[in-house]
């Protein structure tokens, strides 16, 4: 497998505040096999990389190594929030991931 894929895995899940736990959970898979896919192991397969994507993952980023330019017009409101979310800490973070996933399922 390219090293380099996994590498970018890494660096957009803790660009995101997320850990290995989390962002597995979010893609459907066991910690472990995130593991493997950041080391370089394992590939990932496409439920996993469209599931990680709903939580903020640029997959073209992943597997390409290119940004993913997005146009968007972001409401204040959502600014203020992702605002506040950037000044939380890891742990604070993490919760809040937990809780979108859970909204997001329900």
């Amino acid at each position: 497998m390219d090293g380099q894929l996994g590498e970018r895995l890494r660096a957009e899940r803790k660009a995101l505040g997320l850990t290995q736990h989390v962002l597995s959970v979010a893609g459907g898979v066991a910690t472990n096999a995130q593991v493997q896919y950041e080391g370089g192991k394992r590939w990932p397969k496409s439920d996993y990389l469209m599931a990680i994507q709903r939580v903020g993952i640029d997959i073209h980023y992943v597997l390409t190594g290119e940004r993913t330019i997005v146009h968007v017009s972001v409401a204040e409101q959502e600014m203020g929030i992702i605002n506040c979310y950037r000044g939380l800490s890891l742990v604070d973070k993490e919760a809040i991931a937990q809780i979108m996933l859970s909204l997001s399922h329900g």
